[in-house]
């Protein structure tokens, strides 16, 4: 398997999207303890679960780079 070189604006840009996904995580995690309709408690259970798995994919491409 061949290694990527990435130029530093994609590494930043990286980072960017990283930090962002970050915040929208946190907000829905918090936002859960607010909301009492289970619909919607479990919508944003699953985007957490979304964003950790995209953060994990994140975090790779930056060890990586």
């Amino acid at each position: 398997m061949t290694m990527k070189k990435y130029a530093m604006h994609e590494m930043l840009e990286v980072h960017e999207i990283a930090a962002f996904k970050t915040v929208c995580a946190t907000k829905s995690k918090g936002m859960q303890i607010l909301v009492s309709d289970p619909e919607l408690k479990a919508i944003l259970q699953q985007d957490v679960e979304l964003s950790k798995q995209q953060l994990h994919e994140l975090g790779m491409i930056l060890s990586n780079a």
